[in-house]
């Protein structure tokens, strides 16, 4: 399947300023101008974006607290998100819809700032391919099998969601993953990683069935997902392993977070005869991506660390965690 690629979506005319641009420039030019969003650049690097709704916020303030003249490096949002222009539509959502943002400024190679794309962008690529299947539905039957089987299989690669989990599935995890350790290199920050798997869950399965089976990968990921933070970001690995990407987290709190949710799934009470504890457990791994005070040269390396502490885990009796700092 053809990629569909940022740059054959992203606008050109993107307004770029340096930071010490006045904010009251910023604000008459969006006004003005009626842009959604100004980039913030330096060296012709994006370093902040102001949009819409920094305006909003800053305008809110009281009268006597906004000064105009300051520079808008006090008011702009940062660090800012981008993607690369050779990247694809798949990553731009990812992205967008990981970090909750509508402009994502679009680099080149070296990081230079080339154009915009909007979620308003994102979603017309996304429905243009919805609209051609249906365009297809109306060709000869002798057409349509073969277009449609090619139109769907762009539609599932485009799909960030595993079906049945309700959780990100393992490609998005891996463009997420790229994406936050590129910033955690970039802006020098933190985040962290927890790899949980279910204890004796080929048992369970053998005992109460796949159904029953698919049901608890279901209520497991629903009590996780109610017990992480709305930054937080949970995927399917593979089979019955879940993944959390954790912006902003030292391994200090990645442990917090891995023992509250190694609790809170045994405290569910879900029945499991076939294992020692009676009821539904799961084990994990977690680090984060410093080791000895340096960033890791890739995920994968923390994907290796949080595997190996995993099986640890399962080593060491299960039901627990193992988070190495």
């Amino acid at each position: 399947m053809k990629e569909i690629l940022v740059k054959t979506l992203m606008s050109e005319d993107v307004t770029s300023l340096p930071p010490e641009t006045p904010l009251q420039k910023i604000v008459k030019e969006m006004v003005e101008q009626r842009y959604s969003c100004i980039v913030i650049s330096q060296n012709q690097s994006p370093i902040g974006i102001v949009t819409e709704r920094d305006l909003v916020k800053v305008l809110n303030q009281e009268a006597q607290e906004i000064d105009l003249s300051l520079p808008v490096v006090d008011f702009m949002s940062s660090p800012v998100l981008s993607v690369n222009v050779n990247g694809s539509l798949f990553d731009a959502i990812v992205i967008s819809q990981a970090e909750h943002i509508r402009h994502l400024p679009v680099v080149d190679e070296h990081d230079s700032l080339v154009g915009l794309v909007t979620q308003s962008d994102l979603t017309n690529a996304y429905f243009q391919i919805i609209e051609a299947q249906s365009e297809t539905i109306d060709k000869s039957v002798a057409e349509k099998t073969g277009q449609l089987q090619q139109l769907n299989d762009e539609l599932q690669a485009l799909s960030l969601e595993d079906h049945l989990m309700k959780i990100g599935n393992r490609r998005a995890m891996e463009v997420d993953l790229e994406h936050t350790h590129h910033l955690a290199i970039r802006y020098d920050s933190v985040y962290s990683v927890i790899l949980f798997d279910i204890d004796y869950f080929k048992l369970y399965n053998d005992h109460y069935g796949h159904q029953a089976g698919d049901d608890a990968l279901i209520a497991v990921a629903d009590i996780l997902k109610a017990n992480i933070r709305g930054a937080d970001r949970l995927y399917r690995y593979g089979g019955e392993e879940v993944l959390l990407v954790m912006p902003s987290t030292n391994a200090a709190e990645a442990e917090k977070v891995a023992k509250k949710l190694v609790s809170s799934i045994a405290n569910s009470a879900i029945a499991h005869e076939k294992s020692p504890f009676n009821v539904l457990t799961i084990s994990c791994g977690g680090a984060s991506v410093l080791k000895d005070e340096k960033i890791l040269n890739s995920w994968k390396e923390l994907i290796e660390l949080v595997d190996h502490n995993l099986y640890q885990a399962k080593d060491s009796g299960r039901n627990l965690s193992v988070v190495t700092f």
